[in-house]
């Protein structure tokens, strides 16, 4: 009797996680995620808010093959778990919910390692992972890191021209993935795509739903609504993502 062939590694690209650990492990159990052969792409946005970022560096960390590209709040975190520093904007925008999930411990070395060798981008098969957004009128490689984090210009475009069915297209890419500006500011709590750019992040960070997306079939796994996992907690104090 001649062997049943192994399925193919999958790919996925997930969006903005923001300690909601609950929910990652639901994206995963949904999608089938093999932890041994499939691959996870995650753009960022790992730490702030839901009261597990603790969890979700184990989790993340353990897997086979998995992709960081570093966000805005990765960077916040980093910064107090390697330096001490603790601002205002930082514990308001979930910081404080980060320090909470270490029980007053300082942040494990391996969680430290794992943010330090995050990415700033990520290029595979003509496919760009970036965080925030950057300037498709320069080489990534030049792109300040202010830009790959926070930018927003980029997907403010993409979306002004899905609205107004216009043609918008990245050049030098078959397609390139974002998170960081959720898709719940325009009614959606699914990725949204114009053109070649997918936006990821579907509004986890704000109690709304975590998605992980196969990045060749574009098939959709998402979470509940990360609010109704972590009743009664409140991510952060202000709103931003």
């Amino acid at each position: 009797m001649s062997k049943k062939p192994s399925p193919s590694p999958r790919c996925f690209v997930l969006g903005d996680l923001h300690g909601a650990h609950k929910a990652l492990l639901q994206c995963l159990e949904r999608s089938r995620f093999d932890r041994d052969t499939d691959s996870l792409i995650a753009l960022g946005d790992l730490c702030d808010g839901w009261p597990e970022v603790d969890r979700c560096l184990d989790e993340l960390s353990g897997l086979k093959h998995c992709t960081f590209i570093r966000g805005n709040h990765d960077l916040w975190a980093l910064e107090w778990a390697t330096q001490g520093s603790v601002s205002e904007t930082w514990l308001e925008q979930g910081g404080a919910n980060t320090i909470a999930s270490y029980r007053g411990e300082p942040m494990p070395a391996s969680h430290r390692a794992f943010l330090e060798k995050g990415l700033w981008w990520h290029e595979h098969d003509e496919r760009l992972y970036v965080h925030a957004g950057f300037d498709p009128s320069k080489p990534i490689q030049s792109q300040p890191v202010t830009e790959l984090v926070w930018q927003r210009t980029l997907v403010t475009d993409a979306v002004c021209a899905l609205q107004y069915r216009r043609d918008f297209s990245v050049p030098g890419y078959k397609e390139v993935f974002i998170g960081h500006t959720p898709t719940t500011i325009w009614k959606s709590d699914r990725p949204l795509r114009s053109g070649n750019l997918w936006l990821m992040d579907t509004g986890a960070g704000h109690g709304d739903r975590l998605t992980l997306m196969d990045v060749e079939t574009k098939e959709v796994y998402a979470s509940d609504p990360v609010r109704d996992l972590y009743p009664g907690i409140r991510p952060r104090d202000k709103m931003c993502a």
